[in-house]
């Protein structure tokens, strides 16, 4: 059975994953750190952490493998650094903080297009943390690259909900890369990575989550 690190719990995905892990036996217990207090629940450990600020050697940073769904926008964030934070230094501090209390999977929510060379820099950001995460020295690590992610969101983002149901109108005509991916879909690819513990770094595409 493993012990679960989940960051991003309160997200679109991350809530997902989540609920998968808590009512799968595989899973003995999912530590879920996050700004607020979430409700109680069997088998959930909640630390409420101030992510800029995380414990060095709190006890319940030992586990098996961690699942990162970490993301903001830039105009939540409020500043191109500040979104760099979130989706960069947050998930690669969590890394480095799991693997050295004995952590051996991690599994990164990442994004269709990633590149540290992009001109973009949401990709880049995405490319570079896809790339840091390399060096920290995990056993397996899996880089899951969803395009359009499905699910009614707690956030408005507006833009992003226009493109996926625009998307859904043209499903069946869009290549499968193209398609929008449901939240649950990806948390499932998520929670498998880390269970199967597949050495190396592998990439699953968005064509590969539908």
């Amino acid at each position: 059975m493993t012990r679960l690190l989940l960051v991003g719990a309160t997200g679109l995905v991350g809530g997902h994953v989540l609920d998968q892990a808590l009512a799968d036996p595989r899973f003995s217990v999912v530590v879920a750190p996050t700004r607020r207090a979430l409700a109680p629940r069997p088998g959930l450990v909640n630390p409420v952490v101030d992510f800029d600020n995380l414990p060095q050697d709190a006890d319940w940073w030992a586990v098996d493998a961690v699942i990162c769904t970490l993301g903001t926008t830039a105009r939540k964030a409020g500043s191109p650094q500040a979104f760099y934070r979130v989706d960069h230094d947050h998930p690669l501090e969590v890394a480095y903080l799991a693997r050295r209390h004995g952590a051996r999977a991690y599994a990164l929510n990442s994004a269709l297009g990633a590149d540290a060379a992009s001109r973009v820099f949401y990709l880049r950001t995405k490319g570079e943390i896809e790339r840091d995460l390399q060096a920290v020295g995990y056993g397996s690590l899996t880089l899951v690259r969803p395009g359009l992610i499905g699910g009614a969101r707690v956030e408005s983002r507006p833009l992003e909900r226009l493109a996926v149901v625009a998307s859904g109108w043209f499903q069946p005509l869009l290549p499968r890369r193209w398609r929008v991916v449901p939240a649950e879909r990806i948390a499932h690819h998520l929670l498998q990575a880390v269970q199967d513990g597949m050495p190396g770094v592998r990439v699953l595409p968005s064509e590969a989550l539908i």
